[in-house]
């Protein structure tokens, strides 16, 4: 497939596509169009010599500072070289790749004064399988990211250094020789272009709604398997009761869960049992209270990150009308908000997914399953460590879930003398989600569990489905085994779409 950039922006599927499947980028002729007429803007007047940010001028604290004609072009080039600063482990691959397809959709919006070469240079990395090495440390999310940017910026220069195949680093004029492909020399206003934005930030923020998106329905999925398992009660999931606080979130997780306890004989066996708890505890009654909280959150996550993708998102800007405007569009504040916001979500349908593991495994109040769902517990210990596993988890997202974006230090002379720390936010809100996964697949597998130490009776559609996947490499319960290769796949089914599809063919799509 290919994805089109036009001066309109793009989608955030678009950004998932060449992220995570490699789809080519083409510009069109539009973005061309716009690109040319906003650089010759910046052409007159560079040739009038009135002094403009970026183009005549230094950068940052060095705004006063006039730089000659004649080394207007050294000028971007030594921007990108000593911005190129970042230190640590490089970025994943998904990550710059998404970095670099938003940047050139700013620049194809015709608002950066940029010729079009250079968002066609992005391109070619893109298209050319080309990754630039991006080191995890180096941005605020002040004026943009601008160090991880500069690092994706210096290999069009044949600068700095790229990904292998083997996930080594190599250098950068190396690739775009064998991808035949030229060094670019940069014109005034150039390099301030390329560093100057949110697309890192907004690349890990856009991945993560996809991300958070798909572990949120999950979660619904291994909430019900849990409720199943310790024969709870489907009444706290009746449409009616969600109707009368008319959050949307909790209205669609609960629909998810009471559609996917039906036609269960676990939940038929206690539904007129006189003896069975009035009320369940909130671990299970409350479960569509708090995914559906986290739900209405990454709702507002995903507007303000399609407000983005409709942004340009530079300094300065240049207008129609020949106006070149400073802006501080390129801070940071509303993408960290959002990463922030989400992370606390995540974190806390994680939680509460780990209290449900609790209660499963505690013969007090399991419901007379054995402890720790291990059949001849004492020799053996079942899932007990896996739940410390989970516990110790959810204290690191705890940990994670403090806000960054409330992190401000001042840079660049005082300056930039208030930062986002955006790109910091989206980075855990990413390693946030990650734990999610592992939190939930401990949860499918303590649910599975549970289902089928309830036999002979037979559970929901959804369970079954669910046995099917996990006994498929976990089997039955019996003696103690290796665990940890069984949470690893559990953690493959909870990230895939295979679970949840048969699931859905069999109960109909989830909310």
């Amino acid at each position: 497939m290919s994805v089109f950039v036009e001066p309109t922006g793009i989608t955030p599927a678009d950004v998932v596509a060449v992220a995570r499947h490699d789809a080519r980028v083409e510009l069109t002729e539009a973005a061309y169009a716009v690109m040319a007429r906003s650089r010759g803007i910046v052409d007159t007047i560079e040739a009038s010599g009135r002094p403009v940010y970026g183009v005549s001028t230094g950068f940052g604290a060095l705004a006063n500072t006039s730089i000659a004609p004649e080394r207007r072009a050294e000028l971007q080039h030594a921007l990108i070289r000593s911005h190129a600063a970042g230190i640590g482990a490089p970025m994943p691959r998904e990550v710059v790749r998404a970095m670099m397809l938003l940047r050139v959709r700013s620049l194809a919006m015709g608002l950066s004064g940029v010729r079009p070469v250079l968002a066609q240079g992005l391109v070619d990395l893109l298209n050319n399988n080309i990754t630039p090495w991006v080191p995890e440390h180096g941005s605020l999310g002040a004026s943009g990211d601008l160090a991880p940017l500069a690092h994706c910026a210096l290999v069009l220069l044949g600068e700095g250094w790229v990904l292998g195949k083997d996930g080594a680093r190599m250098s950068a004029a190396d690739a775009l020789h064998s991808a035949r492909l030229e060094p670019l020399e940069l014109a005034a206003k150039e390099g301030l272009a390329l560093i100057n934005g949110t697309d890192g930030m907004l690349a890990m923020l856009l991945l993560a709604i996809e991300d958070a998106g798909h572990l949120f329905a999950m979660a619904d999925v291994t909430a019900a398997l849990a409720i199943e398992a310790m024969l709870g009660s489907e009444r706290p999931f009746l449409p009616e009761l969600h109707s009368i606080r008319p959050h949307p979130g909790q209205a669609d997780s609960a629909a998810n869960i009471h559609r996917l306890l039906q036609d269960s004989a676990i939940m038929d066996s206690h539904r007129d049992d006189l003896a069975h708890a009035v009320q369940d505890a909130y671990s299970m009654r409350c479960a569509p209270q708090v995914a559906g909280a986290a739900r209405d959150t990454l709702e507002f996550v995903r507007t303000t990150a399609a407000r983005e993708l409709r942004s340009v998102v530079d300094n300065p800007v240049v207008l129609a009308d020949g106006r070149v405007e400073s802006t501080g569009n390129f801070h940071g504040a509303p993408l960290g908000f959002a990463a922030d916001f989400l992370a606390i979500a995540a974190a806390e349908v994680g939680a509460i997914a780990e209290r449900r593991v609790d209660r499963l495994l505690d013969v007090t109040r399991n419901r007379e399953l054995p402890p720790f769902l291990a059949p001849d517990a004492g020799v053996n210990s079942g899932l007990m460590i896996a739940q410390y596993t989970a516990a110790g988890i959810v204290a690191e997202n705890r940990r994670l879930a403090n806000p960054a974006s409330v992190d401000s230090l001042p840079t660049s002379g005082m300056q930039e003398d208030h930062v986002s720390m955006g790109w910091a936010g989206a980075k855990k809100l990413r390693t946030v989600l990650d734990n999610l996964t592992s939190l939930l697949a401990v949860e499918l597998l303590a649910g599975v569990r549970g289902i089928q130490l309830r036999a002979p009776l037979t559970p929901s559609p959804a369970g079954r489905e669910a046995v099917a996947a996990v006994g498929g490499f976990a089997g039955e319960p019996g003696p103690d085994v290796f665990l940890a290769p069984v949470l690893e796949q559990a953690r493959e089914v909870v990230a895939g779409r295979g679970l949840r599809g048969a699931i859905e063919s069999s109960v109909g799509l989830l909310r």
